[in-house]
């Protein structure tokens, strides 16, 4: 990959320019982009070229081009702009801070970043009452997030406090080397002691607030899956992350026929478990971190009513 890169005066985007080499040959556009200095993202470099701050020899591109190696791309990055949403001062459960990133463990029903319908009561609202100022990479909806969980989904999360740190954690999510683990309560049992899941995510056909595992466009996927415990109707398994998709692991395993329980959007209800929610817990996360290079682990457990119907099913399983 070549490239050049030219600053602007400050508040002034940067423009960037880049020759696309013989080896990205068939590539579509926006997963080439998305590799390059500054695109944090598929789902960013998507934003550019439907803008039209992402032109191919000139001229405007779309998502989908099939490059040949040879096209001048050129790419302005627009500057970070500064984060808008409200801090509210709302309990936290740090886990670690310091001038560059906050580690949080966030409970189940907090959604992470404000949007239509949750302007407040956010993660973000939270962190910024907390820390002042985030990374503005992510743009006035999402400061500091370079990463999500669902807003049923408990567990780990790292926010960038500047806009340096949001750039190095992006690029290993991007490189995968990030480790990310989850605990699930499923339904059923598994043929095998672990396994991988892997198929395309994209919308579903006919319910447009879900997702689903598509035949066609989507998003690769990868799930890899260990058994940790099982009981009668049901199995305790660590899920790892190759891909981030919306809702991957739930989709994954419901479309494996193990939806997670407590699920009531993708066939996972356990009302006989009393939980409150879907039993999946964001348990490990582990990176380097973006200024020092050194490695950081967290580990935190499932909120109470997850570890209560783990004690429930060992009950059951000891005395039948």
């Amino acid at each position: 990959m070549a490239a050049a890169t030219g600053a602007g005066k400050g508040g002034i985007a940067t423009v960037n320019q880049a020759v696309v080499p013989p080896e990205a040959s068939g590539l579509r556009l926006d997963v080439y982009a998305a590799q390059l200095p500054g695109i944090v993202s598929r789902a960013m470099a998507q934003r550019l070229i439907e803008g039209g701050e992402l032109t191919v020899n000139g001229h405007p591109g779309r998502p989908s081009l099939r490059l040949s190696g040879g096209e001048l791309i050129a790419y302005t990055i627009p500057p970070p702009e500064p984060a808008t949403a409200e801090p509210e001062d709302l309990p936290l459960d740090i886990l670690y801070e310091d001038e560059d990133l906050i580690v949080i463990d966030k409970p189940r029903g907090m959604v992470v970043h404000p949007a239509a319908g949750n302007r407040r009561g956010t993660l973000v609202n939270a962190v910024l009452a907390h820390a002042g100022t985030l990374s503005g990479v992510g743009g006035v909806a999402r400061p500091g997030i370079v990463h999500r969980l669902d807003k049923d989904t408990s567990g780990v999360m790292v926010v960038a406090k500047n806009d340096s740190a949001h750039l190095a954690l992006a690029a290993q999510f991007k490189a995968h080397s990030i480790d990310r683990r989850y605990l699930a309560l499923i339904k059923g049992h598994l043929p095998t002691p672990e396994g991988t899941v892997s198929g395309n995510i994209g919308r579903h056909p006919r319910h447009r607030k879900k997702m689903a595992v598509v035949q066609t466009g989507g998003k690769p996927a990868v799930t890899h899956w260990r058994v940790i415990e099982e009981f009668p109707g049901y199995t305790l398994i660590e899920a790892r992350l190759e891909t981030g998709r919306t809702h991957q692991i739930r989709v994954h395993l419901s479309h494996i026929g193990h939806p997670v329980a407590g699920d009531p959007v993708y066939g996972g209800k356990a009302g006989e478990l009393n939980l409150q929610g879907q039993a999946l817990h964001a348990a490990v996360l582990a990176f380097r971190h973006p200024r020092t290079g050194k490695k950081l682990a967290f580990r935190t457990v499932p909120p109470s009513d997850f570890q209560a119907a783990l004690t429930q099913l060992r009950s059951r399983q000891s005395s039948s």
